[in-house]
């Protein structure tokens, strides 16, 4: 077997292949004699047609099959020989396949890129410190008030924080619309899910008022049918209510399961919950900051196959996610817009499996016992979930992947200088200073 290899760019390369032709008449051959064995052919008993006659029936179709698999297994041979390993796909362009000549045929790929920083010496990591306050117990207390709010008839006007629950009905060229109507629908004043012109126009209103708003949908809106036109919207409000908020007392205490220690245990329980999110959040910071090192660390090139399949399977996924909250097939995302994130992806995908490599890491067993024991802590049987858990090897492999990611950024901050960033639970919970991977 011949081979050649040229490069054709940073991670580019042609390999041409040639297999002598003497082997692959070898194999041609053997098959042949192999299915005259078999063979049922009329006028011949089976097993007992000349290999002549075989070979004028199925010569053509073992050729093909026999090149197909001496491609494969000589390919493989080939770039165990020069040391090579695809990323992604490799594209195989046949130049001769026939009897009486050498097998030949051009392999194109991509190679993994050289990825030379595999740690964070001489940077530096900030790691969020943050403490939660009273007032940060007392603002979350308010937001769990928000939850129980009741709603109080009115006969003014609306404003904002009011809750207006209308009919509407929306035309586009005096037509109905997909999505265009709807009954006894509540939406707040102020609120920022609805088109602008919409939100002025429902401004002030009062229950029984019937106004007429005109929108302009915008141009990148995700229902094609409507974006960058003028719709028309005959509403009907129905009613305006303001929030009426529960007093923090002992019955409101036992919404949230607290039967002793009233109102102060209520508090004591908020602020361990928020120490515990807090906890879990600067650990996510802690992460996202040191991938992002690496990334900065390692300005590559990037397999284009590889890049592309990320792209798919990013348009996939969103595809899939709005068909679930429309319920309605979503048009495909533009690919443009998907590749800054998937090319972030395929890059730390390809320095941490380098990472992992480097310091030979694997999934610590105990650690992910105690992680999925820890779940089934909150199950009325916990060794049935645990059972169930581990009866799914993709829900293993998930739970492999955290750990190894834990264990990576554990290892690396032992290498970087570490830093303290004093921040607010607002600022944590905002993502302030946080990187999105």
């Amino acid at each position: 077997m011949q081979v050649s290899v040229e490069t054709t760019g940073e991670l580019g390369r042609k390999m041409t292949i040639a297999v002598p032709a003497d082997e692959v008449e070898k194999e041609i051959s053997s098959r042949l004699r192999r299915l005259a064995k078999t063979a049922r052919l009329p006028g011949f008993r089976p097993g007992k047609a000349p290999l002549k006659v075989i070979e004028a029936r199925y010569g053509s179709q073992v050729l093909q099959e026999v090149a197909g698999q001496l491609i494969e297994r000589s390919l493989r041979e080939a770039l165990s020989r020069e040391s090579l390993q695809p990323a992604g796909g490799t594209e195989i362009d046949p130049k001769s396949i026939g009897r009486g000549k050498d097998l030949e045929y051009v392999a194109r790929f991509d190679v993994f890129p050289e990825i030379r920083k595999l740690d964070l010496t001489g940077l530096t990591i900030e790691r969020p410190v943050c403490e939660v306050t009273d007032t940060d117990v007392e603002q979350t207390l308010e937001s769990m008030r928000k939850q129980y709010t009741d709603w109080r008839p009115l006969d003014r006007p609306a404003q904002s924080g009011d809750r207006l629950r209308i009919d509407f009905h929306g035309t586009l060229d005096g037509a109905p619309f997909r999505g265009g109507d709807a009954e006894n629908y509540s939406v707040m004043v102020g609120s920022d899910t609805m088109l602008p012109e919409f939100a002025q126009g429902l401004d002030g209103v009062s229950s029984g008022d019937e106004p007429v708003i005109t929108v302009t949908y915008p141009d990148n809106h995700h229902e094609p049918e409507v974006a960058g036109k003028q719709a028309e919207f005959r509403v009907k409000v129905l009613e305006v209510a303001e929030p009426v908020l529960p007093e923090i007392d002992a019955e409101f205490v036992k919404l949230f399961g607290v039967q002793n220690g009233g109102v102060e245990k209520l508090r004591e329980d908020v602020r361990e919950n928020l120490s515990r999110e807090m906890a879990e959040r600067i650990n996510r910071t802690v992460r996202d900051r040191v991938m992002q090192a690496l990334i900065d660390a390692n300005q590559v090139e990037l397999p284009a196959k590889l890049v592309a399949e990320e792209v798919q399977r990013m348009a996939q996924a969103n595809q899939e996610l709005l068909r679930q909250q429309a319920g309605v097939a979503a048009a495909a995302p533009d690919p443009a817009e998907l590749e800054p994130q998937a090319r972030r992806r395929v890059a730390l995908g390809l320095i941490v499996y380098e990472v992992v490599k480097a310091l030979n890491l694997r999934p610590d067993k105990d650690q992910m016992r105690a992680k999925v024991t820890k779940m089934a802590g909150s199950y009325e049987n916990p060794d049935a979930f645990v059972q169930w858990y581990y009866s799914d090897q993709q829900r293993v492999q998930q739970l492999e992947a955290q750990i190894l990611e834990e264990q990576v950024v554990e290892k690396l901050l032992e290498t970087a200088t570490v830093t303290e960033q004093a921040v607010t639970v607002d600022g944590l919970m905002s993502g302030a200073g946080s990187t999105n991977i």
